[in-house]
């Protein structure tokens, strides 16, 4: 059975309301995919899916992604064990993003540098320049044993 998505309503009230999931891919044919710790609430990253990518996420209730730096499929987690599986999916009033709900297998972590979460840095200006500062030390795994080539 392969899921496919009708184009989104022009009428507000049906976007809007209960009814057809109606997602409204950009012009490059992707939606952005917020995701969270379906236990905690804690921002784990922010992706992009394509169709399909969202279809075998709903159909499996494990996160697929459309990378766009290379160009392809990606099934989160596939390398690491880290593996997400979808808890809950919900939509924006525009159908134009998505936010995932998961529990992350394996190490517990999300980001490809070994971290729970992708977001671990934080900005500051400093003596007028916006700098990088690591507020999560704390890694999960070791990312060059992951993923030695």
């Amino acid at each position: 059975m392969n899921l496919i998505f009708n184009a989104p309503s022009e009428n507000k009230s049906e976007l809007e309301d209960a009814g057809d999931f109606t997602p409204r891919f950009d012009d490059r044919g992707l939606i952005t995919a917020i995701v969270t710790d379906a236990h905690d609430g804690e921002l784990l990253m922010v992706a992009h899916m394509n169709a399909e990518a969202l279809a075998l996420t709903i159909k499996t209730g494990t996160a697929h992604y459309f990378s766009r730096s290379r160009g392809k499929l990606w099934k989160k987690g596939e390398t690491s064990g880290n593996l997400q599986a979808v808890k809950e999916i919900r939509t924006d009033c525009d159908q134009d993003a998505i936010w995932l709900k998961v529990e992350v297998a394996g190490h517990d972590a999300t980001c490809h540098t070994g971290r729970r979460s992708c977001f671990y840095r934080t900005v500051q200006l400093e003596d007028g320049k916006p700098v990088l500062s690591v507020v999560d030390e704390h890694l999960h795994f070791d990312p060059e044993e992951v993923y030695k080539q």
